[in-house]
């Protein structure tokens, strides 16, 4: 069977396709945009999006994508890898110095994955100032406590929980998920969402500036985690999420001295424009791979 000009090949097991470009899997799982994604040995990655538990692995341009249908492929993992996006003429657009095509080559199978906005907006509050590993654990035992079971021929794993789910419950509850003093912004963002303080559906129809401010409303939410939460749900590309870490990445790499936040979000914008989350992207990994910083 053929979608968009990819071969998928259903069997037993899941669905082959074929034609997979500018991709791989340690680039896209690796590089911070996603904390539900675990590596396992073989190579291959175990994770949950939405109501499906799989197991995706990528070898020779071929994807891999376990317990799923052409159908799954149609409604949900098409759009969830971009497939329909053609990364080789953002990667041209952005080589336009030494340093973006040394980072465009090391990262060159990133790829944005357009995730759900609800579970971006709590698993980014929860990485304020937190561990990757510790994102990870809070993330998956939110899941379990308040989120559905999914049966899966790879085990047992939880869907993410609703605004209401975790709205309703105490904060004894919440503290379950050992994410510290976040677990007060999860919760009252959690309301917030589920009283409709901020509707999130309606973020794609503002520009930018008017998108941030927005989610700034939410408790836990500032301007980087609004950033992140509207470029890994692919609500807009032209954010460059800026933290302490690529403060420093862009002080080394760009303005050769110290940098206001102020400084950068112009330079961004002028420099990268509608680009600049896929440059941000590509300039994270690269840096903290190879320890720039």
């Amino acid at each position: 069977m053929n979608y968009k000009g990819l071969e998928i090949n259903e069997t037993a097991e899941g669905i082959e396709i074929q034609g997979v470009h500018d991709f791989d899997l340690v680039h896209i799982f690796d590089c911070g945009q996603c904390f539900r994604w675990l590596k396992q040995k073989d190579g291959s990655y175990l994770g949950v999006v939405g109501s499906k538990a799989v197991r995706v692995s990528f070898y020779n341009e071929k994807l891999f994508i376990s317990g799923s249908t052409y159908d799954d492929f149609v409604n949900l993992w098409y759009e969830y890898f971009d497939l329909g996006t053609d990364y080789s003429k953002i990667k041209k657009a952005l080589c336009k110095d030494e340093i973006m095509a040394k980072a465009v080559e090391f990262g060159h199978g990133i790829r944005l994955l357009r995730q759900d906005i609800w579970e971006l907006l709590i698993s980014f509050i929860i990485s304020a100032n937190n561990r990757i590993p510790r994102i990870m654990k809070s993330v998956e035992t939110l899941s379990k406590t308040f989120g559905n079971e999914i049966s899966s021929s790879e085990g047992v794993f939880y869907s993410f929980p609703k605004p209401e789910d975790l709205s309703s419950c105490s904060m004894d509850k919440i503290e379950l998920c050992k994410a510290g003093f976040r677990c007060k912004y999860i919760s009252e963002t959690s309301d917030m969402i589920r009283k409709k303080a901020v509707d999130l559906g309606s973020l794609s129809d503002m520009d930018t500036a008017h998108a941030r401010k927005e989610l700034i409303k939410l408790s836990g939410v500032g301007a980087k985690v609004a950033d992140c939460v509207l470029l890994f749900s692919a609500t807009k590309f032209d954010v460059f999420p800026t933290d302490v870490w690529i403060k420093k990445i862009m002080e080394i790499l760009y303005f050769k001295r110290e940098a206001t936040l102020k400084e950068i979000d112009i330079f961004s914008k002028d420099y990268f424009g509608d680009l600049s989350g896929y440059a941000q992207q590509y300039l994270f990994f690269y840096a903290r791979e190879t320890k720039i910083s």
